[in-house]
């Protein structure tokens, strides 16, 4: 074997080891979503139920949304809707990136994924959920003190990896919650989880008659 093949299969190898290395990241196409609302942003999730977010900042009217394909984000403007519970959808005239819905809620000490974006820049997170007797609806999570998550980061999607193999999403991230505790205060993030999102599978039931997606040449 020459010196330049012996280089060429090094090089392979080195990428084949990364390509495996990022399996553990979260699903390589990004559902997460920005939403634009009257009095600000939000975080929010494409399902393959539809478009799922928690209404902060708009709860009815127009709201500009920020999806990002491969070669960049796409802008779209469309209308809220109610779904109850505290989440509300949307519908827009392109496909979006998406990612599955599980209403299979994790077990305490798992791991999950929260999937936030800080203007282009996607971030993923590790956390593990907690259990507190205090707390008898939703899920918890604990993180680290390193956490990336912010009041702005309201409704990024929380991504669990499955026996599949595969990522679903199991809720969006609601929030913050304190107690006290033997070593002082002890705060958790707050997923609205399967006991709500349900809801978005009823509001979308009639999703075999949706209208066709159009066709823009600005999305591949």
């Amino acid at each position: 074997m020459s010196a330049r093949h012996a280089a060429l299969l090094t090089i392979c190898t080195l990428a084949v080891s990364l390509l495996g290395s990022c399996r553990g990241l979260g699903p390589v196409q990004d559902p997460t979503l920005v939403i634009q609302g009257n009095s600000g942003s939000e975080l929010g999730v494409n399902t393959d139920y539809g478009i799922l977010f928690l209404g902060r900042h708009s709860r009815a009217g127009r709201i500009a949304l920020t999806a990002w394909f491969g070669d960049g984000p796409s802008l779209e403007s469309t209308i809220v809707e109610p779904v109850g519970g505290g989440l509300f959808t949307a519908e827009t005239e392109i496909v979006l990136p998406s990612i599955p819905l599980t209403f299979v809620s994790p077990i305490e000490g798992e791991t999950v994924l929260i999937s936030g974006r800080k203007g282009r820049r996607r971030w993923v997170q590790e956390a593990r959920v907690a259990k507190d007797r205090r707390v008898i609806a939703g899920i918890l999570l604990e993180v680290g003190s390193d956490s990336q998550l912010s009041e702005d980061q309201v409704g990024a999607p929380v991504l669990i990896q499955l026996e599949d193999g595969k990522w679903y999403c199991v809720g969006v991230v609601s929030g913050r919650i304190q107690f006290d505790g033997p070593k002082g205060k002890i705060e958790y993030i707050t997923v609205l989880g399967p006991e709500n999102t349900w809801r978005l599978v009823a509001h979308r039931r009639d999703i075999d008659r949706r209208k066709r997606w159009v066709y823009r040449e600005d999305v591949l």
